[in-house]
């Protein structure tokens, strides 16, 4: 069981949940840059959360499929279709052996995601099927997708089968593919906004800033750069600057990180961010905005909003309760007598 990739896209990449429990010896997390619509996605097609999925920058790639399977997309909407009729994200579809998954034009986002059910079958490294393409390793061969790629697909779970079955009931002989007639609510999804407000709080040099600097990260606009990429996005605006030069010995540093270089110009760290840095951090975006952030494409315009930490657990707590609801309530549809 495979997928062949026709067309490879701009950049797609086995991702999954990332690498963790390596950072000690300086390997990036990585993963998904928006983890919640990978395990959206996975969910949906009945996998594991964890389980490696394609992950699709900007400019999609052309699949065919070798057999009978049930993908689900998630996260930005890149104008998929199968067969050249469009198909709708955040639902499981049944999708006919010979068929062809395309993209357009990006209608909003930057990374989108396909679950096929069984996931991606590569090998595991460091515990972790993503890629990390910088160092060459994880994913398929530690690489992007190139034409002629086959991608093996694992087996199918019990709620996978049940799901393919279903979707069979429902095929028309006549339709080239057949989405489910149902969807998560949207209150379950996570928002995308292309001009995002970021919820954010104080880093520990955060008080090593100006008064001036303390002030622009909370009320200036930052405008995402076309520089941007897995490992950091970099912003232009208002200039920070410290209250008086200091001397930074490398500091752990994770995913939404924000350091200030001497330039004085904002970097958001991403999925691929070193384990470690030397630039003085000055805020922190909370976790259950990180989806928000991966999505801004290029040209977005960024700004932040100091959130305490309670707060911000209680949000990511929320997003986590979320996503388990989800995942009861389709096995509540798909098991009921």
């Amino acid at each position: 069981m495979s997928i062949k990739v026709n067309k490879p896209g701009l950049l797609t990449t086995v991702q999954d949940i990332g690498r963790y429990g390596y950072q000690k010896q300086g390997v990036p997390v990585s993963g998904a840059m928006d983890k919640v619509a990978l395990r959206i996605a996975n969910v949906l097609v009945g996998n594991p959360e964890e389980a490696a999925a394609l992950e699709i920058c900007m400019q999609g790639p052309e699949l065919q499929f070798n057999q009978d399977t049930v993908i689900a997309l998630a996260g930005a909407d890149l104008s998929a279709n199968i067969n050249e009729k469009p198909v709708r994200l955040w639902r499981p579809v049944l999708v006919q052996a010979g068929s062809l998954l395309r993209f357009g034009k990006p209608v909003y986002g930057t990374y989108a995601y396909l679950a096929v059910a069984g996931g991606i079958d590569v090998p595991e490294v460091m515990d972790s099927r993503s890629t990390y393409t910088r160092a060459g390793f994880g994913g398929l061969e530690g690489r992007a997708l190139q034409s002629g790629d086959n991608l093996p697909l694992g087996k199918s779970s019990e709620t996978g089968k049940l799901l393919l079955s279903d979707l069979l009931l429902q095929h028309n002989k006549e339709d080239q593919f057949t989405e489910a007639s149902w969807s998560p609510d949207p209150e379950l999804l996570p928002t995308y906004e292309p001009n995002p407000v970021l919820r954010a709080t104080g880093n520990l040099e955060y008080n090593w800033f100006s008064e001036n600097s303390r002030g622009y990260i909370w009320h200036e606009n930052y405008k995402l750069l076309p520089q941007s990429d897995r490992m950091g996005y970099r912003l232009q605006g208002t200039k920070l600057a410290l209250e008086e030069r200091r001397e930074l010995l490398s500091t752990a540093v994770s995913f939404g990180t924000v350091q200030v270089p001497p330039q004085g110009q904002p970097i958001i760290l991403m999925a691929d961010a070193q384990t470690t840095g030397g630039y003085p951090r000055i805020i922190q975006v909370i976790a259950a905005d990180l989806p928000k952030l991966a999505q801004v494409q290029p040209g977005g315009i960024i700004r932040f909003k100091d959130t305490g930490l309670e707060e911000a657990q209680q949000l990511y707590y929320q997003q986590e309760r979320s996503l388990l609801a989800l995942q009861q309530a389709i096995k509540f549809k798909l098991y009921q007598v």
